[in-house]
């Protein structure tokens, strides 16, 4: 029986007549659709391809028992409610590759543009005017350009601005050091360090939590006077009443933005009518070879979903069997959440490589799933809810991460252990985890201290000299603050050397408290770890 795949945005003919002339699909192209048109049609199909046009919505998905696949012809899934196709068991997968290098030259080409006043001379010229003095530019060579963001496309946008003899800096939290020389950039892991040496400075970063407003009116205030702005990414990383702001005041003497917070723009953006900027309407994957890329890319995606069964670029399940994941899930739960602790606590760090050992009755399960729930935690900082664990290993090796997992039947004293030693630019972190009973993730070894700690919700690490009262004068302190110790665990090398505690902390300790805890004699180190509360559910799973 055929697959019907409805296409319902522009696709390449070349894209349509891979979908067209494969003998086990049947291809329903259809465009326009008003929202109970397409609720309809997804009733009688398989698969669908869309762009941006096609918003699929929890209200359009609820219910399609049919549908099993939405490929997204391009990077971005704004338009696809990823939760609700999730529940709905449909899978969503995506194109990253096709758009790289169109959006790098569009970033290459605003920023030329900029820095050589082409768009106001331009129109001088169709005015009947000949200004030649009021439009001197700059060149690029020698000046200094500062990569927020080293993914695919920020490398992109750097080895294009090495080739026009610029000087270029890269900040990003994860990508090695040693990658980073071998590309050739300078590489900074403190965004505000990097930002006051900028002459132009152009953002690459997914849009999240920890990116919204990245560069504000603080760091625009520490770039130098005359400096440039660029966005070619997603709208919101700059902020645009900052950037409006710092415009107007003539600290920064340009931008250039091709995406914007709403798309397209109010009527009353304070950008629109700026005079020293450049703007296009989101045009960085709108190139020919761009869209048949992703078309091809996107076709060839779904024909090899419905004839191979496979699943590539998934942005929200893994390729697991219900009776496996029924087995596996806690350990892919206590993997995930050893992710999220040494991701902690390697940030800023440039990571390197990951070792996972899987020790027992864990070693004779999908250890491939348990390793990309790792990695997912370990990069969450980095990607927020851009890796899961069907893209976290491409993710991983996008940023030269090397991750390796070995098994054994040996574990030791516990049943069942998962071991994590994350290598980074300063050294090595390691923890181990294992499972009591059929639910209790517990954390039994932090940089070589035996310990048994609960792995849920507020973690303290309390770094410290084995010595008489410490503990309780940590207790003290937070009863002062009025923060409640759930649980404390424990481990140190030898009577009054070195010593680790883990504290479970039913609320977030205030900045004052953490003050007084650091600043006790005998305390080498105290840290924050945020992981989630005992028993919640993997949200790229659905469980």
């Amino acid at each position: 029986m055929k697959s019907r795949v409805l296409v319902t945005d522009n696709l390449s003919a070349a894209g349509l007549e891979i979908l067209n002339s494969h003998p086990d699909i049947e291809l329903d192209v259809r465009s326009g659709l008003s929202t109970e048109e397409l609720k309809a049609a997804l009733q009688e199909a398989d698969g669908i391809i869309i762009r941006s046009g096609t918003k699929l919505k929890a209200d359009i998905l609820a219910g399609q028992r049919r549908l099993k696949a939405i490929v997204r012809a391009g990077v971005g899934v704004d338009n696809i409610d990823v939760t609700a196709a999730t529940k709905e068991g449909i899978i969503v997968m995506n194109t990253p590759a096709g758009n790289t290098i169109s959006t790098a030259e569009q970033t290459i080409a605003m920023m030329m543009s900029l820095v050589r006043n082409i768009a106001p001379a331009h129109a001088s010229m169709k005015a009947g005017k000949w200004d030649r003095k009021y439009f001197t530019g700059s060149q690029l060579a020698g000046k200094t350009l500062g990569v927020v963001g080293l993914g695919r496309v920020g490398i992109a946008v750097a080895q294009r601005a090495i080739g026009l003899e610029m000087k270029v800096l890269g900040y990003d939290p994860f990508i090695s050091a040693d990658r980073a020389a071998e590309l050739g950039i300078e590489l900074y892991r403190d965004i505000d360090e990097m930002i006051v040496k900028c002459d132009i400075a152009t953002v690459h970063t997914p849009l999240n939590d920890q990116t919204t407003n990245l560069l504000n009116k603080e760091r625009l205030a520490k770039m130098p006077k005359g400096a440039r702005v660029i966005n070619c990414a997603r709208g919101g990383i700059v902020n645009e009443n900052d950037l409006a702001d710092a415009l107007e005041s003539g600290h920064i003497a340009g931008a250039a933005l091709d995406v914007f917070v709403n798309e397209p723009p109010e009527a009353g953006n304070r950008l629109i009518g700026q005079n020293n900027i450049l703007l296009t309407p989101h045009l960085g994957a709108s190139t020919e070879e761009a869209q048949e890329l992703v078309a091809l890319e996107a076709a060839e995606i779904i024909v090899n979903f419905f004839v191979k069964n496979e699943v590539r670029h998934a942005v929200n399940i893994a390729p697991v069997s219900a009776s496996e994941m029924q087995g596996v899930k806690r350990y892919i739960d206590l993997a995930y959440r050893l992710g999220l602790l040494l991701g902690q606590q390697s940030e800023g760090q440039g990571i390197k490589s990951v070792q996972l050992q899987y020790k027992g009755d864990v070693s004779g399960r999908p250890t491939k799933l348990m390793t990309s729930a790792f990695t997912c935690g370990l990069l969450h900082l980095a990607l927020g809810d851009r890796i899961n664990i069907v893209n976290s290993q491409l993710m991983a090796s996008e940023r030269h991460i090397a991750v390796q997992e070995s098994t054994t039947k040996d574990s030791g004293d516990f049943t069942s252990l998962i071991q994590a030693t994350v290598e980074t630019d300063n050294g090595k972190v390691s923890a181990a985890g294992t499972i009591f009973g059929n639910e209790y993730l517990r954390l039994v070894r932090l940089n070589g201290h035996q310990l048994d700690a609960y792995l849920d919700g507020i973690l303290l690490i309390y770094r410290h000299q084995d010595k008489p009262g410490l503990i309780g004068h940590l207790g003290t302190i937070f009863g002062k603050h009025g923060i409640n110790i759930a649980h404390l665990a424990l481990g140190r090398e030898k009577l009054g050397g070195n010593a680790v505690a883990v504290v479970n902390l039913d609320s977030m300790p205030t900045e004052q408290a953490v003050k007084e805890v650091s600043g006790t004699l005998d305390v080498n180190a105290v840290d924050i770890v945020k992981l989630p509360t005992a028993g919640a559910g993997l949200p790229w799973l659905g469980l």
